[in-house]
């Protein structure tokens, strides 16, 4: 699975068309690769199961990134998303250590209480990304360049919800 594969793919999901993929999958796929290629160290979805030896959570993935980690949950909907995705990874989030954060990926986007909620999430720490910075990363292949700019933007100005995209320099992006 390369680069022109994942742009693909990701175009499908925009469309709804990803024919062989259960509901959700491929972008819990594409997102999780994309992070691999950068250079990532990544584990996809996986369960972590209770003492009794039930699941207890559920993630979309994991990824370690020069010091940062991230639990990840994505989204494939249409629809913007409320708040409840919000306070399900938040409440996963306190049972970790404060510095883990939760990368949240909304095909939708989301609406401006689960945006105002996001603000009020510390000390856990939530990034939201949306479409748009979906579609970025694909086209210009460098997501965790996108995620240092936004996690340096929620701990300089606690602002969870910000675009990166204005940040990079895609000349230099698209020339590498």
């Amino acid at each position: 699975m390369d680069r022109a594969y994942l742009s693909k793919l990701w175009a499908a999901i925009q469309n709804g068309r990803t024919n062989g993929w259960k509901r959700g999958m491929a972008l819990e796929y594409l997102i999780v690769k994309l992070f691999e290629l950068d250079g990532a160290k990544v584990d996809y979805s996986f369960h972590v199961n209770s003492p009794e030896g039930g699941i207890l959570e559920q993630f979309d993935g994991f990824i370690q990134y020069q010091g940062i980690n991230a639990l990840l949950e994505m989204k494939d909907y249409s629809d913007k998303i409320n708040v409840e995705p919000l306070a399900k990874l938040r409440n996963q989030l306190t049972r970790r250590p404060a510095g883990l954060v939760g990368c949240l990926f909304s095909r939708g986007g989301f609406t401006s209480q689960a945006i105002n909620l996001a603000g009020f999430m510390a000390p856990q720490a939530i990034l939201l990304w949306t479409a748009e910075e979906i579609d970025a990363v694909v086209k210009k292949h460098r997501i965790t360049e996108a995620l240092n700019i936004k996690y340096a933007r929620l701990l300089r100005d606690g602002m969870p919800y910000f675009d990166f995209r204005g940040e990079l320099d895609y000349e230099t992006l698209h020339s590498s």
